[in-house]
């Protein structure tokens, strides 16, 4: 099924409400990133991270 931007940023926006809410503020950078893209993962979306902009020029 294809989503539409709004149905994609609805869930990515649902997901950082729920890490943030969960844990509260303070955590290291690289936990706050692989919990997103676990949360993104879990609601069906497929996840990169850290690639270079050349990659995605590519």
């Amino acid at each position: 099924m294809m989503m539409d931007e709004n149905e994609i940023t609805f869930l990515i926006r649902g997901a950082i409400f729920r890490i943030y809410n969960i844990p509260g503020a303070g955590l290291f950078e690289n936990l706050y990133k692989h919990v997103l893209k676990c949360e993104l993962v879990k609601v069906g979306l497929s996840v990169r991270s850290e690639n270079s902009i050349a990659s995605l020029l590519l």
